[in-house]
């Protein structure tokens, strides 16, 4: 989900649309049914918190004030150019509420609220899966949001613990992209190739995995970042009592409240996404993970072949402790051959579980 810009969609006329036997309401029961945790258990606080200092300046507030881009506003009504023009007068006590959330480690149930906009990934839509949802929030939640990952989150992931790994993730991060994904991926992969008669990678994809998140392994394992304890119990009290509407046509739905998922695109949900799979690694010594968001490549050379099934059972266990779903439709193997080897070589049987 993408709360801040509003894609430009040619496919149809969002104001005037109709699909029948699609409402803003049925929408909306879709994306809360895809976002809930039949199995929700309230994520842990930190119960010896100092009293912070202050973290935000109200310079450093009115210069993101200042430069707001104009973007859809949340269902607070909070307009960006009305941010930007009044950012002298708003900086002040924008400062203090910011500092006050952060310090009481409380997010006003405001600031948890969305709209969502559906998209439609095809020409003529007929079913709800056709729609993407694009998430709309409040302007000051990104705000804060930024300063919380900036200032906290990145800083702590650059010295995880054992039991947390992010050197594989590639999106996300300050210094990922999708072109040194591909660069490690080909170096190992060329790398085990001068070893092995053969080297096979996985794809792995995740089903709605932004959308489905469990809030409590997720905090979970943000609880082994080495965080400000009332930042911690922020992010804990931000993931709690999310709600959203759809707006499909000119119809708004009714509010329904969500228990999983982390918002795609948001600052918040980008981090946290980071966090949550940062424990998945390979079975087998020798066997890698290399991740870039939702999409994970299993590499293992030939010598570890018989450890397929292994490892994707295992993934498939991560999966379902994390309330996310393998989706073995675009889920895809590739197996790396060295032909110019003169010895004859038998190429291992495509994996059933991906046919």
């Amino acid at each position: 989900m993408n709360p801040v810009s509003m894609p430009n969609t040619d496919t149809m006329s969002l104001s005037k649309c109709f699909v029948e036997g699609i409402t803003a309401e049925s929408l909306n029961d879709h994306y809360s049914q895809i976002s809930t945790d039949s199995n929700y258990i309230p994520p842990a606080l930190k119960q010896s918190v100092p009293i912070p200092n202050d973290s935000v300046t109200e310079w450093r507030v009115f210069k993101v004030l200042d430069t707001l881009r104009s973007t859809a506003s949340g269902l607070d009504g909070l307009l960006t150019w009305l941010l930007r023009v009044g950012a002298p007068i708003f900086c002040s006590p924008v400062t203090h509420l910011f500092n006050l959330s952060l310090s009481t480690s409380t997010v006003p149930h405001q600031w948890k609220q969305a709209w969502i906009r559906p998209v439609p990934k095809v020409t003529a839509p007929t079913q709800h899966s056709y729609f993407w949802p694009i998430s709309i929030t409040p302007v000051l939640t990104r705000i804060l949001e930024r300063m919380v990952v900036n200032d906290f989150i990145y800083p702590a992931i650059e010295k995880p613990i054992t039991s947390l790994v992010f050197h594989d993730q590639f999106a996300f991060r300050p210094t990922g992209s999708t072109t040194a994904a591909i660069i490690i991926l080909l170096h190992k992969v060329t790398h085990l190739l001068l070893t092995n008669p053969y080297v096979i990678v996985i794809g792995i994809d995740f089903s709605k995995a932004f959308d489905t998140v469990r809030h409590h392994t997720l905090l979970g394992k943000i609880a082994k970042l080495d965080l400000p304890h009332n930042v911690h119990n922020w992010l804990v009290n931000f993931f709690n009592n999310h709600s959203h509407q759809t707006k499909f046509g000119n119809k708004m739905s009714t509010t329904k409240s969500i228990s999983a998922s982390i918002i795609q695109r948001s600052a918040i949900g980008l981090a946290s996404y980071i966090v949550n799979g940062s424990d998945l690694q390979a079975v087998f010594e020798g066997n890698f993970l290399l991740k870039y968001a939702d999409d994970t490549y299993l590499i293992i050379p030939a010598v570890n072949g018989d450890s397929r099934s292994t490892e994707l059972s295992h993934i498939t266990n991560w999966a379902k402790h994390n309330n996310l779903k393998l989706n073995l439709a675009k889920s895809q193997e590739i197996i790396f051959v060295d032909r110019k080897r003169k010895e004859k070589v038998s190429e291992p049987i495509e994996i059933s579980q991906l046919q």
